[in-house]
C-alpha cells in the first residue's frame, strides 16, 4: 500500500495538468475581479451603509455547522451588512478543516425574504445592481465550492434572493407548510445571485423556466414533485426540524473528514468542468486519500473492498 501511495504522489508531481492547482486550491477563488470591472472594496463600502440583522455561524464538534440568517423583524431579508457577514462566514468555513457538513436556515421559523428593500431602493442604478450581483455571485460560488455537504432547511418562506440562496446548497429540505418562490419577475428583474443558473442545474431548463417566468409558489409537495427538494420534514417546530435536518445530513457526513471533503470536492468540480478536466480532478483528489489513514484502516479491517 505504501508503494501505491508513493506512486500516486509521484504521478501527481510529474503529470502535466494545468487544472490540478486551480481545482485543488479553488477554495477561496472568486469569479470576478478588477479585470471584470468588479471593485470589491468599493462595493463593501456601499453595503456597510445598510445595517440590520446578522449572519450567525455555529460550528459543532461533529463537523456539522449551522449557518443562520438572522433578521427576523424583516423575515430575515439580507441587509447590506448581512451580505458582508455572509462572505465573512464563508471565509471562516473555508478555513474550517474539521468541517464535513453545513445546515443553512433562517431565524424564527422562516428562511429569508431576499434583499432588504431599503438597500434595493438606495442601490437603484444598473451599475449598482451589477456590482452587488457580482459580489453575491462571488460569495455564493465560494459557498458552493466549500468541501462541506450543505443542506438548506426551509421553514416559512424562501423568497427572491432567499430562494436563490437555497440553490447554492447541495440539498434542500422543507417543512410541510413552507414555500419557495422566485418572485423576481414581479420585481421587474431576474435572479441576480446566480439562482437561475443553479436552478437549471437542479431541476432542468424546462422546469426552471416555468418556475421563474411563472413566479410559481412552490409548496413542499410541488417542490418535492419537481425535484427541488429531497424531503419534507415531519415537524414544523424550529428546534425539532433542526434536529431532523441534522439527522438527515448525518447519513452523508458519517466518516473521516478528509474522505467526506474529497467526495464533495470531486462532485462539485464536475459541475464546472468538461469531462477530461473532471476526470483529472477526480484523479488528483484520489491521491489525497488513497493510502491515507482511513483507507489503510478500512483495508486492514475488511481485507478487501465489498461491493
Amino acid at each position: 500500500v505504501e508503494l501505491k501511495q508513493e506512486m500516486a504522489r509521484s504521478l501527481l508531481k510529474t503529470s502535466p495538468n494545468p487544472v490540478k492547482t486551480k481545482l485543488l486550491h479553488q477554495i477561496g477563488l472568486s469569479l470576478y475581479n478588477t479585470s471584470h470591472g468588479f471593485h470589491e472594496e468599493e462595493v463593501k463600502k456601499k453595503l456597510e451603509q445598510f445595517p440590520g440583522g446578522s449572519v450567525d455561524l455555529q460550528k459543532e464538534n461533529n463537523g456539522i455547522g449551522i449557518l443562520t440568517l438572522n433578521n427576523p423583524s424583516k423575515m430575515n431579508a439580507f441587509s447590506g451588512v448581512m451580505m458582508l457577514q455572509l462572505l465573512e462566514k464563508v471565509i471562516e468555513l473555508e478555513n474550517w478543516t474539521e468541517g464535513k457538513g453545513l445546515i443553512v436556515r433562517g431565524a424564527k421559523n422562516t428562511f429569508s425574504s431576499g434583499s432588504d428593500l431599503n438597500a434595493v431602493k438606495a442601490l437603484g442604478t444598473p451599475e449598482d445592481g451589477v456590482a452587488v450581483c457580482m459580489f453575491m455571485q462571488n460569495t455564493l460560488t465560494r459557498f458552493m465550492r466549500l468541501p462541506l455537504i450543505s443542506v438548506a432547511l426551509v421553514q416559512g418562506w424562501a423568497l427572491g434572493g432567499g430562494a436563490e440562496v437555497t440553490t447554492a446548497c447541495d440539498f434542500r429540505l422543507m417543512t410541510s407548510e413552507s414555500e419557495i418562490r422566485f418572485v423576481h419577475k414581479e420585481m421587474g428583474i431576474i435572479p441576480s445571485w446566480g439562482g437561475a443558473t443553479r436552478l437549471v442545474e437542479i431541476i432542468g431548463s424546462r422546469q426552471a423556466l416555468k418556475v421563474l417566468s411563472g413566479a410559481l409558489k412552490l409548496d413542499s409537495k410541488k417542490a418535492l414533485h419537481i425535484g427541488m427538494v429531497e424531503d419534507i420534514l415531519q415537524s414544523s417546530d424550529e428546534t425539532e426540524c433542526l434536529k431532523e435536518a441534522q439527522e438527515w445530513l448525518q447519513q452523508f457526513t458519517t466518516g473521516p473528514p478528509e474522505v467526506i471533503r474529497a467526495l464533495k470536492k470531486s462532485v462539485a468540480s464536475c459541475k464546472e468542468l468538461c469531462l477530461e478536466e473532471a476526470l483529472q480532478s477526480e484523479r488528483d483528489l484520489l491521491g489525497t486519500v488513497w493510502g491515507g489513514p482511513a483507507n489503510l484502516e478500512a483495508v486492514a479491517r475488511k481485507g478487501k473492498f465489498h461491493k
